[in-house]
């Protein structure tokens, strides 16, 4: 391959890299996931869960940065599998409160352990991880922030 089609090269997009690389990521966590009878997608409600428990559907958005219609039958369906509660909020009854059950709760130490098991798998080290992480999170902001 001469230097003109190595710079064409689609793996040469900081977009196709990203776009790739989320997806071998999900790809990985499938099968750990699917031992704990979640969707990647649950998983994440559930970890802002934990983080943040009892909260509003609106501020699980936010957290989880997943709009309120694909947020809302993700929720649902949690609740069906008995991992959370969707309650009346005390102060505002047009609310509801999203918080975990005893067994979202005993999920947790499960759930968290499979970060162990993904990092075993890739040859990048903590701070790298964290770089890695940071990186990405000053993209979608500065994206999110030029609308």
């Amino acid at each position: 391959m001469d230097d003109k089609q190595a710079s064409n090269c689609l793996s040469e997009n900081v977009c196709f890299a990203l776009y790739t690389a989320g997806n071998a990521l999900v790809r990985a966590y499938r099968p750990l996931l699917d031992e704990c009878g979640l969707t990647y997608p649950q998983y994440l409600v559930m970890q802002a869960l934990w983080l943040n428990d009892g909260v509003s559907l609106t501020q699980l958005s936010l957290a989880t940065r997943l709009d309120l219609g694909t947020l809302t039958p993700i929720v649902k369906r949690l609740e069906v599998k008995g991992f959370l509660n969707r309650r009346i909020d005390t102060e505002d009854e047009r609310k509801k409160v999203i918080q975990t059950t005893s067994e979202g709760l005993t999920l947790k130490q499960e759930a968290l352990a499979l970060k162990q098991v993904l990092l075993s798998k890739v040859s990048l080290n903590e701070a790298e991880i964290e770089s890695l992480r940071d990186l990405c999170m000053t993209l979608i902001d500065d994206l999110n922030n030029k609308e």
